[in-house]
């Protein structure tokens, strides 16, 4: 789902470069011209793909998941890039020819006269036209004809720009940042086990009883003491108890110190100790059980315990997970100052330690290769503006998927974080085009520039981000907590972009820099250049005015 958006981007951007090159050319122009139009870009864009998931892919990525996941996205990036760049410009070609042929594009065959369509019936006239409005065949501009090219040309381009739209676009700017603004301040992480649990699974169902009604306890933690230790020496006692504090505990040691309290049994050396734990205490009907829970050996005629185990249940509040998070911070620090060698472990702990180690690092991978590719591109760029105007545009989609995600109840875990990490790419590959034609433009004012750049760009995008919406339908029917968090992620990423590019720039575009006066100037100054230079000629040699 990820790797579609930015191969359909692809394949629109180049169909739309091809389209907009005149059919009588050699079909070696008009693959020249497309692809200088087009691959630029697009090189660019899957160079960022590649470097921001190729620091994921690297070995400063401590989460295996995950760097798989970026493995396979390079492979992708890799495979649609090639594709662009072979395949189907070799398609283009055949399409090319079969267009000059005037073969039918779907069944090759040729193309009737219009004279001998109109003798047939509509949906025969329908099947075999070949969306050519005009008589002649080699038109200069067919894609003008295009639907959605018409429709942004002829009406799109003169709504979004006219003066009495523009407030209500800033207001819904407004309110658009307002609710990002409030979303972001109320992230929370994802350290919920809900989360990867299929929707009807009876784990969901004990998982959310639990919650209601058991949730004043913490998940049994498992204390494991793996090192021989003195534990009839008083100093030793004293440390457990230390360690345990605050906790209500199942524990063989405190069960074997009551036991040797009420029946007033001295064990203060090694050999009574562990005689009479595993002679007599071990032997109980009700202590049993603990048998499990201690590991001897034995040495010779001595034996030893060389490990142990006992459970500790904290007393929470309602917000379980997150004092859950916190106790097993401060546990696991204990373990490596105390003279004590213990581990703690508990299965939910596991997805607590990915949660944790899945906001952080992919954060810091992804900022690492933007700034990267930024330094890259640095030189390359012929306007700052166009860099200035794109960190805008891409931050701005960032932190509106972040805040609107947060608003639609989706946690920071493992889905939507990457899912983040992809928006950043996915913004920049929709906004960059658009941006940088308008950066460029030569046009006497800001609003032509900008229709400009909508009529060049604006259909190819459409095109995209349609087909990638459309693509994440069959989410909806995936039984799964994960697969919905990614349809919430991706449809948030792919409504934000659009509304930036055919909303929000087009219009926030046309009030802030760059001026486009001094190309203004420059074409008068042109003008006057000329002008003068015919009167001179004028002047100089009346005979010839018609050559001049």
């Amino acid at each position: 789902f990820l790797i579609s958006g930015h191969g359909t981007k692809g394949v629109f951007e180049l169909l739309s470069g091809w389209r907009r090159t005149r059919e009588n050319l050699p079909f070696k122009d008009r693959v020249a011209d497309a692809y200088s139009d087009v691959m630029v870009s697009y090189t660019m864009t899957s160079s960022l793909y590649f470097i921001a998931f190729g620091m994921g892919a690297s070995p400063f990525t401590n989460i295996e998941a995950v760097k798989v996941f970026c493995q396979n996205m390079c492979v992708s990036i890799l495979l649609n890039y090639f594709y662009i760049f072979s395949f189907f410009g070799s398609c283009l070609v055949f399409a090319g020819q079969l267009e000059q042929n005037r073969y039918h594009s779907i069944f090759c065959c040729k193309i009737p006269s219009a004279e001998y369509l109109d003798r047939k019936p509509v949906w025969f006239q329908t099947m075999m036209n070949d969306g050519h409005q005009h008589t002649s065949h080699h038109e200069t501009n067919p894609y003008q004809h295009h639907f959605i090219q018409h429709f942004l040309r002829e009406h799109y381009n003169e709504w979004i720009t006219n003066i009495y739209v523009k407030p209500f676009v800033v207001i819904l700017y407004l309110i658009y940042a307002s609710f990002s603004f409030m979303g972001c301040l109320q992230i929370n992480d994802g350290a919920n086990i809900i989360n990867l649990l299929a929707s009807e699974s009876p784990s969901v169902s004990y998982a959310l009883i639990q919650q209601k009604y058991f949730s004043n306890y913490s998940p049994v933690i498992g204390f494991y003491i793996y090192e021989p230790l003195e534990y009839w020496n008083g100093t030793v006692q004293e440390d457990l108890k230390t360690l345990s504090q605050g906790f209500n505990t199942v524990s063989w040691i405190e069960q074997y110190y009551q036991y040797l309290r009420v029946g007033n049994i001295s064990a203060t050396n090694k050999s009574d100790f562990i005689s009479i734990l595993q002679s007599s205490f071990l032997k109980k009907p009700e202590f049993q059980h603990f048998k499990n829970d201690i590991i001897f050996s034995k040495a010779g005629d001595e034996n030893n315990i060389i490990a142990s185990r006992l459970y500790l249940v904290a007393r929470t509040s309602e917000n379980t997970q997150r004092e859950a998070v916190e106790l097993l911070e401060k546990l696991r620090p204990l373990s490596l100052i105390q003279s004590i060698k213990f581990i703690v472990f508990n299965p939910t702990f596991v997805f607590m330690d990915h949660y944790g180690l899945s906001v952080t690092m992919p954060v810091l991978i992804s900022g690492f290769g933007i700034l990267l590719v930024l330094i890259l591109t640095f030189f390359l760029v012929i306007h700052p503006l166009g860099n200035f105007w794109l960190i805008l545009s891409v931050t701005s989609i960032e932190l509106g998927v972040l805040g609107l995600m947060t608003l639609w109840n989706v946690d920071m875990d493992c889905i939507s974080i990457l899912c983040l990490i992809y928006t950043l790419n996915f913004a920049i590959d929709h906004c960059a085009p658009l941006l940088y034609t308008f950066v460029l433009a030569t046009e006497h004012t800001r609003t032509q520039c900008i229709k400009n750049s909508l009529q060049e760009h604006g259909t190819a995008i459409l095109q995209n981000v349609s087909s990638f919406l459309i693509g994440l339908v069959p989410l909806l029917f995936v039984p799964s907590n994960l697969t919905f968090t990614l349809f919430k992620c991706l449809l948030l990423a792919g409504s934000c972009t659009l509304l930036h590019c055919f909303v929000i720039l087009p219009v926030f575009l046309t009030f802030f820099p760059p001026s486009k006066k001094h190309h203004k100037k420059k074409k008068r100054a042109k003008r006057k250049e000329r002008e003068e230079i015919e009167c001179i000629e004028i002047q100089e040699n009346p005979d010839h005015v018609t050559a001049v």
